[in-house]
């Protein structure tokens, strides 16, 4: 049966309708961090605010801007043609990240055989030549290797692996290593197939191989509501999505726009709303400031952004975080994490009754910007209706949002603040820790929490899970994880790649670094 809505209800339920059909509106080209759709869904937010007569709380009136670092990539110019077929970047091939930069051509056909300009390395024959050599490493191989071709006249190098041993070539895009002698290009099995079908043919090849620092400038939107009161509660949501998949994080593959209408629009919209209904009474004994954080998808960046570089100042009680929250219903519930983050949480909200169905949890952590500030030791509470089947695709639409589950949840946010208000400061408690997100792919885990922002070379961990694999085998937060098995780890994508090939009891061994020292250990999935 339907919930039957009074008239203040119905207004809330299509004012939050109004928000998300904009913010997930293919105008706003899906919002993707540092984007012109992104800067549309800002300014939006930003009206809101001046409406109610919010005080700007960022650097430049509502607004923090902050950097994106992407690191280096190929340039918009840069391809390789094989007999003058274009080539697919990433797909068919990728440069190695200190690859040599230059436009090259072959003056004569060369072939696979008999190497003139370009010259041809099937890795598996290198990798095979070496397996009983402990000293071995590709790095200095490849230095070595272009060296020598080069002096022999090459102007380019293209490696393949026709076999099954690990060769370990990824693309790592904070690569600081010198750059080798010349262009180093490496060719995926299903490149290579597809550009050097036969042996004995010969090859006409066209290339440029150039790259770019690329960055991006992404932005945080901060609004205030001053009680003068001694504490300020944060509530937030982050504003972006995806766009059209550039930085390779949707779950589906086309060129379509992700509108992210569940992920994260309707968490935006329940903060509007909030802040909407706080602007016009709110308990007098917490001030309130509303964070809409850019740069989640991308790992928090936001959210540490704005923790590391605060725009405002002063004693925080707690924070809320709302992160798709537009599909509730009562098979999937409404999660609400953070539960143990506090000793006050627990009856707090025994006191605050609802009519959703809710599932509590105790984590501080998780795979939202909450976990930033739960990190810097502040209790948090999360709302998260659930994963979905249109998670981070093009098919996460406004039609498909549960307006007045949302409103609920708006209603009942509303009330644990409002019952919140005479606690005074809370406690915070530490809690156990999440893994890895939302979504994951591989049947294993350690147990551990990336350090999405961190640029280095490898995955830097925030915490361990007790009881999981990794706090059993010591590890804790700053240790960089570097190699499983045969695997190195250059990043996040590197590391969950290579779970997704161990099984549960699968034996292998972990390296990782601590400070300067590096600690290998035998461990069982």
């Amino acid at each position: 049966m339907a919930q039957k809505l009074k008239k203040a209800d119905k207004q809330l339920a299509a004012h939050l309708q109004i928000h998300v059909q904009f913010l997930a509106s293919d105008a706003l080209e899906g919002r993707r961090a540092g984007s012109v759709g992104e800067m549309k869904a800002v300014d939006y937010i930003i009206k809101q605010y001046q409406a109610l007569g919010l005080k700007p709380m960022g650097t430049d009136g509502f607004v923090q801007a902050f950097p994106i670092n992407e690191g280096k990539r190929m340039t918009s110019n840069a391809f390789i043609k094989v007999n003058n077929q274009l080539l697919e970047k990433t797909n068919d091939y990728f440069p190695l990240s200190n690859s040599g930069s230059a436009s090259f051509t072959s003056s004569a056909a060369v072939s696979l055989n008999e190497a003139k300009q370009v010259w041809f390395k099937d890795l598996q024959e290198v990798l095979e030549e070496n397996t009983s050599n402990p000293h071995f490493d590709i790095n200095e191989w490849l230095i070595t290797t272009s060296n020598e071709v080069k002096q022999k006249g090459a102007t380019a190098l293209f490696l393949h692996n026709s076999g099954t041993l690990v060769d370990n070539i990824q693309y790592n895009k904070f690569d600081t290593a010198k750059a080798l002698a010349i262009p180093v290009i490496y060719f995926t099995k299903e490149g290579w197939k597809k550009s050097f079908k036969d042996v004995a043919e010969t090859y006409d090849i066209a290339a440029n191989i150039e790259f770019e620092i690329a960055n991006r400038t992404a932005h945080n939107v901060v609004a205030f509501i001053d009680n003068n009161a001694t504490n300020t509660v944060i509530i937030g949501a982050h504003l972006d999505h995806l766009g059209y998949n550039e930085d390779k994080n949707a779950l589906d593959i086309n060129g379509l726009i992700r509108n992210g209408a569940d992920d994260n629009a309707s968490g935006t919209a329940a903060l509007l709303e909030l802040a909407k209904g706080l602007a016009k009474k709110s308990p007098k004994h917490n001030n309130y400031l509303f964070i809409h954080f850019s740069g989640e998808e991308l790992g928090l960046f936001g959210s540490k952004y704005w923790l590391e570089n605060p725009t405002f100042k002063g004693d925080f009680n707690y924070m809320i975080n709302m992160d798709m929250v537009g599909r509730y219903d009562t098979a999937r519930k409404l999660s609400v994490g953070g539960y143990g983050t506090s000793s006050k949480w627990s009856e707090i909200l025994a006191k605050t009754p609802t009519t959703l169905i809710t599932h509590y949890d105790s984590a501080g952590s998780g795979p939202s910007d909450h976990a930033s500030f739960y990190r810097k030791g502040m209790p948090v509470l999360f709302m998260f209706t659930g994963s979905h089947s249109d998670y981070h695709k093009a098919t996460d639409d406004w039609d498909k949002i549960n307006y007045t589950g949302q409103l609920n949840i708006v209603r009942y946010v509303q009330a644990i603040i409002k019952n919140t208000d005479s606690y005074g400061k809370l406690d915070f408690l530490k809690t156990r820790e999440q893994s890895m997100g939302r979504s994951t792919k591989f049947t294993v885990s350690l147990g551990v929490m990336p350090d999405y922002a961190f640029t280095g070379t490898g995955v830097k961990i925030e915490g361990a899970t007790p009881g999981k694999l990794a706090e059993r085998l010591g590890l804790k937060g700053g240790d960089v994880l570097v190699q499983i098995g045969d695997y190195k780890l250059v990043d996040v994508m590197s590391y969950m790649t290579t779970l997704s090939k161990f099984k549960k009891g699968d034996k292998t061994t972990l390296t990782y670094k601590r400070g300067t020292e590096e600690v290998q250990l035998n461990i069982e999935f």
